[in-house]
């Protein structure tokens, strides 16, 4: 990057933070929450109050502290500012949003939300705190436009606790699915342009989500477990029915109509798989109107699990679409991809703003250090985008008769055995 580069994005960089002046009623925390987001953006080998407060040449952590805990701000009026910004330069009603969860590993009990949970970044049990995030991915960046902390039922069924840690008196108890949907809810009502919903099967399984997707047609493409719930065709006597979504494994062997796409670069070179898809019914569940929904497999070109027989065996994956019925698998497989713009995004957070870094417990002040984060990295991905043009979209090649709707298990038990 050239000086002058460097000199236009600190030019950008003050412009943005001082359109924010109207979240502050006084000067100080208006100074102070720039110099917060410039050393979020510095190369400093930790970010926290002591190494931003050095940064920024004051004496002491005081004022960086109390921009968190004590002056008068609304982060959620800052994270509005940061979906704004988002879309205003990255907008495109092709775009995706993207739902995922991360965690930040944590010593002790009184951070809050912080418990012993599932912990994404280890695969097992640690104690953490949860949030669950919104990106917004488009062809030319994405970013996060949202997060919900994940108060578990220990923390909400305890409210003498919640009041030690700020918690506002009107949160209670609230799933992470019932949390995206919160988060989905403010994006639609923001009039936020985007095509598609994605999200793994964490979410994907949940019925009142994709409950909401169905109510409000919005196409998506979740991962859901091998027992989701199907009905299908009792098909001929030496042919199963299908009940769930890995019943339809035999259906794909008979039929044996896989085909190979990628997915993109990933970081041990291209992802390629293999698909297939089927036109399916979901127990008791409609699609919206003009809508249908498809079980999509995708199976490792090569073994790589190890199963219960002792032998290697493909992995499979199965997603479970709600899409217009003219809708292509080469779409369905690039939305598919899409997915992982949330696992970079948590990345980036984490290893140059220092997402997960922060000194602080309380409600309050967790939601401001988050959310200055999201705006670091959101101008990070706005520059970016503004030097680099659209990214490049999986490649992946259109493939004669590319409709999934085409294959479906009723077809196939008629005329198969």
């Amino acid at each position: 990057m050239t000086a002058e580069q460097i000199a236009e994005w600190d030019t950008e960089l003050s412009a943005l933070t001082g359109s924010l002046r109207r979240l502050f009623n006084r000067p100080e925390p208006r100074r102070v929450f720039a110099q917060y987001v410039e050393g979020l953006l510095a190369e400093l080998p930790v970010k926290n109050g002591w190494t931003l407060s050095e940064r920024a040449g004051h004496l002491t952590p005081d004022r960086m502290q109390w921009l968190l805990n004590g002056s008068v701000w609304e982060a959620d009026r800052l994270r509005d500012a940061v979906r704004d910004y988002v879309v205003a330069h990255l907008g495109d009603s092709d775009a995706s949003l993207v739902i995922d969860d991360t965690q930040a590993q944590k010593k002790g009990t009184k951070s809050v939300g912080v418990a012993f949970q599932h912990c994404g970044l280890t695969g097992d049990v640690r104690n953490c705190q949860t949030m669950v995030i919104l990106t917004y991915a488009a062809g030319a960046g994405h970013a996060f436009i949202d997060r919900r902390l994940y108060l578990p039922e220990e923390w909400t069924g305890d409210r003498e606790r919640l009041r030690e840690a700020g918690v506002p008196e009107d949160v209670g108890f609230a799933t992470k699915p019932e949390l995206a949907i919160t988060m989905l809810e403010s994006a639609l009502a923001a009039g936020v342009p985007f095509g598609w919903v994605l999200a793994d099967a964490g979410y994907g399984r949940d019925r009142k989500l994709r409950a909401f997707f169905h109510e409000r047609t919005l196409p998506y493409v979740l991962a859901v477990p091998a027992d989701l719930p199907l009905e299908g065709p009792p098909g001929k006597p030496r042919l199963p029915a299908v009940k769930r979504a890995d019943d339809l494994l035999h259906y794909a062997k008979i039929r044996d109509e896989w085909e190979r796409r990628s997915l993109g670069e990933g970081a041990k070179g291209e992802r390629l798989y293999d698909w297939t898809a089927f036109d399916v019914t979901v127990k008791d569940e409609e699609p919206a109107e003009g809508f249908t929904h498809w079980l999509v497999m995708r199976r490792s070109p090569h073994p790589n699990r190890r199963g219960k027989d002792g032998q290697l065996h493909r992995e499979i994956a199965y997603f479970l679409v709600h899409a217009p019925h003219d809708t292509t698998l080469t779409e369905i497989i690039t939305r598919a991809g899409g997915r992982w713009r949330i696992e970079e995004d948590n990345e980036i957070n984490k290893q140059l703003v220092g997402f997960a870094q922060y000194q602080v417990r309380k409600w309050t002040p967790w939601h401001r250090h988050i959310t200055a984060c999201m705006l670091a990295t959101a101008f990070l991905t706005v520059q970016h985008a503004a030097l680099t043009g659209p990214e490049p979209e999986p490649n992946d090649t259109p493939q004669e008769a590319d409709h999934p709707g085409k294959d479906q298990v009723s077809d196939e038990s008629e005329t198969t055995g």
